[in-house]
């Protein structure tokens, strides 16, 4: 898991600018943008405009705002992205069994498609 945040991760230069994103969403709290690989027709990342690395960092540490805030954004980019009839799957990972690969909190946005099963078991 990441120890401490990293002001240079690809989220943290998003955010100030450096790095071009196709935006969907932004408001006080969050920014939305598409990720530039999608795994599905639909795939969103939502952010926390916080220096948050984790879902345990930013549940112990943001503001009640920053939460709410963070959770009406994504039911706002699944009803901007046509999904709320169909259905969609969010995820964030957190730490390096998950895969997590940048340390800032990110949660995914799925759809566009069946997505079948969560996990497959082995």
């Amino acid at each position: 898991m990441f120890d401490e945040y990293d002001n240079n991760n690809i989220f943290a230069r998003i955010l100030r600018g450096e790095i071009p994103c196709k935006k969907v969403h932004e408001d006080e709290y969050t920014l939305a943008f598409e990720d530039i690989n999608p795994q599905a027709p639909v795939h969103t990342l939502v952010i926390p405009k916080g220096r948050y690395i984790s879902m345990k960092d930013f549940s112990a540490t943001a503001s009640d705002a920053e939460i709410a805030g963070l959770i009406r954004a994504v039911g706002k980019v699944a009803a901007m992205k046509g999904l709320k009839e169909s259905g969609y799957r969010i995820l964030a990972n957190a730490g390096p069994n998950s895969h997590q690969e940048v340390p800032h909190l990110h949660i995914h946005v799925f759809g566009g498609q069946p997505l079948g099963p969560m996990l497959v078991k082995k």
